[in-house]
């Protein structure tokens, strides 16, 4: 059975009910869900476009931490409060994983 620890970071948002920011199980890392947030204060980035590149920077964070990068992540999914945002999103998702198809 391979080993399963827990991944924290202070360069990311703190874990805020029962869970990790992300657990190591042998060679994967499943990281939490993450928002636009800014680690050090805890206030959400201004506006959905900003939100988003937080929210990745902070995922970014979080795979650091673990040893791990976004070249590595085989999955991700994004929940929008408002689907007329997908453009926006979409935009600060593919500058991040743009070549890493």
């Amino acid at each position: 059975m391979s080993a399963r620890a827990q991944v924290e970071t202070n360069a990311a948002p703190a874990a805020v009910g029962p869970y990790s920011q992300a657990i190591r199980a042998g060679n994967l890392i499943f990281t939490a869900g993450q928002v636009g947030a800014d680690p050090a204060t805890g206030t959400l980035a201004d506006g959905v476009a900003a939100q988003a590149d937080r929210a990745l920077r902070n995922l970014t964070a979080i795979l650091d931490a673990a040893g791990s990068s976004l070249d590595r992540v085989t999955k991700t999914t994004i929940f929008l409060v408002d689907v007329r945002d997908f453009a926006a999103v979409n935009e600060v998702y593919g500058s991040v994983f743009e070549g890493m198809k």
